[in-house]
């Protein structure tokens, strides 16, 4: 598992230095802003932040990160459930009018190891997921340093999986890899700008 870990960050890293050497070598604004995804804390305390930096007047580079490490235990002692998951992620943000302030539409590339189950049923899956992102939003201005962030992110691309009959038996039902296409987050951040 540290294996797949260090495998999808250095994709991610790869990313971000490949996009680097495409960006143009002028740069016109030097803002950095950290945010957070108060919707995401209602996803069973999935913890998450994100942070940008502007590089024109347009464009932003972000980074995110999600973990949610929870397993809930059931009623006296039954099996329980969880949506835990680790997601790494890298891409750019257009704003048409000014960073930071406005309309926004976003692209970025996402890694993602999860296990979910015991919601519905006994049966859990859990897998690894690479892809793309695809995301547009509004950001408000409150002030000079903070801002609200409301958006929506898709994301499609393959899943490798593996499916079992419970959270604790662990014996395995299934397995496969699969393309997906589902959404990635909703969006209502709190947004630090320096």
């Amino acid at each position: 598992m540290k294996e797949k870990v260090r495998n999808g960050r250095a994709l991610l890293w790869t990313g971000m230095v490949l996009l680097g050497m495409l960006l143009p070598r002028k740069i016109a604004a030097q803002q950095f802003a950290f945010s957070t995804n108060a919707i995401e804390y209602f996803n069973l305390c999935t913890f998450n932040a994100e942070a940008s930096f502007a590089f024109s007047k347009n464009w932003t580079m972000d980074a995110n990160f999600r973990y949610n490490p929870f397993h809930f235990v059931g009623k006296r002692g039954t099996q329980g459930f969880q949506s835990k998951v680790r997601a790494f992620s890298a891409g750019v943000r257009f704003w048409p009018w000014h960073i930071y302030s406005g309309w926004w539409f976003s692209m970025k590339a996402q890694y993602q190891e999860y296990s979910r189950g015991g919601f519905v049923s006994k049966a859990v899956r859990e897998g690894d997921r690479v892809g793309g992102c695809f995301g547009l939003g509004y950001s408000y201005m409150l002030g000079k340093h903070f801002n609200l962030d409301f958006g929506l992110r898709v994301w499609s691309g393959m899943d490798s999986y593996r499916t079992y009959d419970c959270l604790v038996c662990g014996l395995t039902h299934g397995q496969g890899k699969d393309i997906f296409f589902l959404p990635d987050e909703l969006i209502l951040s709190i947004t630090y700008v320096f």
